[in-house]
């Protein structure tokens, strides 16, 4: 009786104390922390949507859509959902394979991280952000999906925006393409991942990339009441987005496909051309009208995820490296075309501008000869006639006596580098600045820069003096000792500007380097106002209203440090190059009558390579309005590549060009000029014809 009575009150005083603690348990839960419980429920039972806006179209400066936006229904999975389910949602996978009519094993190598060693397809974005396995699926797919969405946790099937591109392989590197944003992205940049959608994408190169901000608009937000299972069930509060602002170009769709075709054909011309570039530009505003580069690529290939093959295709320099824009990256040789600077450097050094000068066939260079073009000599000439025959003796004997003066090998003190320095004056050796991703600088050598060639490749030099080159004199033992004689000169003395490299510099060879942009720009200062301008895309950024936003100008950068004369001068040089000189049989029965082009041919000499082609040009040569400037990388001499596929784009733009089976060819510009006034946007979004 008493062992019973003491194990009740052992009972009783175990339950009074977990009582006790229950009650200290529930102080603490509803008092002490109490309103963060509060609040933890509240966030379970809502739940903030960012809904993302709806992105900006491109359009050409007549309003005709460049890249413009068509509504798809996506399937999008979320990876971090599936990872959480018993074997990484294999089920789910299974089950989205059968009503997508795919693989299970396309769609798992759809949604994992590419990273080192992973092959396309692969997801590029953020692990957090669902990622889209289907950008075209029909309604009845989607509705399979939704209407059962317990046997499909995770996965969404939505209405979304995607890219279209109405020019297909036009224009695609100046355009650019979309891309899923990373997580260090979203990390680096402020403010982004606050307003991040989770199906955002944002521009990786060309226009997309540099009005990404303006295209992509400002994000909605909507707080939606959801069950403990997380279907809504109410909305609590919602702001619409903003759409992205409509970037209008400068860019004429009709002008760029003429381009286009000039360059595939010239390309087609040329058997060992790898390459091309073109560009076009409004001489008095310094917009771009065309920019080209062959071979190109149809951006659409981007949409939806890209394949390993198609991936590989872009990089391949067997394809001609596609995803790459010779026009604004591509760095060559400009041959003749450079000319205009090395003449302007002459007169700025003294020269007389209606002097008399002998052109030989060869003039020794130091203890070198250096010939024209074939060897062929011309007699005393003055320097409208070097430039409209092309004669390259002249410029070596200015180029040399320069040097000399400089101090030769031996330099005293500062040196003048007369064609260096007007060079850089044109705008050669630096990017021009246009409204594009990844321009490059181009080369403009010099002393200083020979010296510092000189310490960054001294040691491999030397070493190369002295073991050769066994790698290629197995194949090719005259080159190999040519190169191993080569490594010791510039060994012991690669610091020297030499009397060749000055001579070479003066017709666009040896270490000059320039992209067809760069040519561009300085041919419309020196045939314009004389002011170099930073070329401009981008005409101006307006809303979806057709309100405007911002005009976008070319800035002036420069200005050609020769006086009005002397541009008249050698502008008039240049206008005889087609009808009379070096581009006379490319332009052969072209109506200059009608419209006269003026210009300069350039052939660049490539070690083991066929020639670079050249042709930069422009017109009405009286009042000038359009540069056009071809390249074709190994395409042989510049009258025989370059300018024939100048002349088709001017036939093009004018409507010269014959008669297509007896019909007239219509203008690509009907009003002979750029366009001066924007596009008009309706308020419906539309544009006014």
């Amino acid at each position: 009786m008493i062992r019973t009575r003491g194990r009740l009150v052992v009972l009783q005083i175990l339950v009074i104390s977990l009582l006790a603690l229950l009650a200290v348990r529930l102080w603490q839960v509803q008092v002490v922390r109490g309103a963060e419980y509060v609040a933890a429920a509240t966030e379970t039972r809502t739940r903030d949507v960012v809904v993302p806006a709806v992105r900006g179209q491109i359009l050409d400066s007549a309003g005709r859509p460049l890249v413009r936006n068509r509504t798809r229904l996506v399937v999008s999975v979320d990876r971090t959902s599936l990872n959480r389910m018993e074997g990484n949602g294999r089920v789910v996978l299974q089950k989205l394979a059968t009503v997508l009519n795919r693989r299970p094993v396309d769609l798992r190598m759809r949604i994992r991280a590419c990273g080192p060693g992973v092959t396309r397809p692969c997801w590029p974005g953020s692990p957090y952000q669902p990622i889209p396995i289907d950008d075209d699926v029909t309604t009845r797919e989607a509705l399979q999906i939704l209407e059962r969405q317990e046997e499909f946790p995770g996965v969404t099937a939505e209405v979304q925006a995607v890219r279209e591109y109405p020019g297909s392989t036009a224009g695609a590197q100046a355009l650019g393409y979309l891309q899923p944003i990373t997580q260090e992205e979203l990390e680096k940049r402020d403010g982004f991942k606050a307003v991040f959608s989770g199906v955002d994408l944002v521009g990786r190169d060309g226009l997309e990339a540099v009005y990404d901000r303006q295209l992509r608009g400002v994000p909605g937000l909507r707080r939606v009441q959801v069950d403990r299972l997380g279907k809504v069930i109410g909305v609590e509060r919602q702001v619409q987005p903003t759409p992205g602002d409509t970037l209008i170009t400068s860019i004429d769709a009709r002008v760029q496909a003429v381009t286009e075709k000039a360059l595939a054909e010239a390309m087609k011309a040329a058997p060992t051309a790898d390459g091309a570039a073109g560009v076009v530009l409004d001489v008095r505003t310094g917009r771009v009208v065309a920019l080209a580069s062959a071979p190109t690529y149809n951006p659409a290939v981007w949409t939806g995820g890209i394949s390993e093959p198609d991936y590989q295709r872009l990089l391949s320099g067997k394809a001609g490296m596609p995803l790459v824009s010779r026009a604004i990256k591509g760095e060559f040789a400009p041959g003749s075309t450079f000319k205009v600077s090395s003449v302007s450097a002459m007169l700025r050094d003294g020269y007389p501008l209606h002097g008399r000068y002998d052109c030989p066939g060869s003039f020794m260079v130091g203890s070198r000869p250096f010939n024209n073009f074939h060897g062929i000599g011309m007699g005393t000439i003055d320097l409208h006639t070097a430039l409209v025959k092309s004669c390259d003796t002249i410029f070596y004997k200015a180029a040399y006596e320069q040097w000399l003066r400089d101090g030769g090998l031996r330099p005293r003190g500062k040196t003048k580098e007369p064609m260096a320095t007007m060079a850089r004056a044109f705008g050669f050796g630096r990017p021009t600045g246009i409204d594009l991703p990844g321009e490059s600088a181009g080369r403009i050598p010099d002393r200083e820069w020979k010296k510092q060639l000189w310490a960054e490749t001294k040691t491999e030099n030397c070493r190369r003096a002295r073991s050769g080159y066994p790698e290629v004199a197995r194949s090719s033992p005259g080159r190999a000792a040519f190169l191993k004689q080569l490594a010791y000169e510039n060994c012991v003395e690669g610091y020297q500007w030499r009397p060749g490299d000055a001579a070479n510099f003066s017709i666009g060879q040896g270490d000059v380097l320039v992209t067809p942009l760069q040519l561009a720009a300085a041919y419309a200062a020196l045939v314009g106002d004389g002011k170099l301008r930073s070329p401009r895309l981008g005409w101006a950024l307006v809303r979806p209203d057709g309100t405007m936003v911002k005009e976008i100008k070319a800035p002036v950068v420069g200005r050609l440090p020769i006086s009005p004369v002397e541009r008249a001068y050698i502008k008039g040089a240049l206008s005889e190059v087609a009808s009379d000189g070096t581009a006379a049989g490319a332009f052969a029965g072209f109506p200059m009558d009608k419209v006269k082009v003026g210009g300069k041919t350039g052939t660049a000499e490539v070690y083991g390579k066929t020639d670079t082609s050249w042709f930069a040009s422009f017109a009405p040569t009286d009042r000038p309005r359009f540069v056009v400037v071809v390249m074709v990388s190994q395409g042989g001499m510049g009258g025989q590549t370059a300018a024939p596929a100048v002349r088709k784009i001017y036939e093009g733009i004018y409507g010269l060009a014959p008669e297509a089976k007896g019909k007239p060819v219509r203008a690509a510009l009907p009003n002979h000029r750029p366009a001066v006034d924007l596009p008009m946007i309706k308020r419906d979004g539309t544009v006014a014809r």
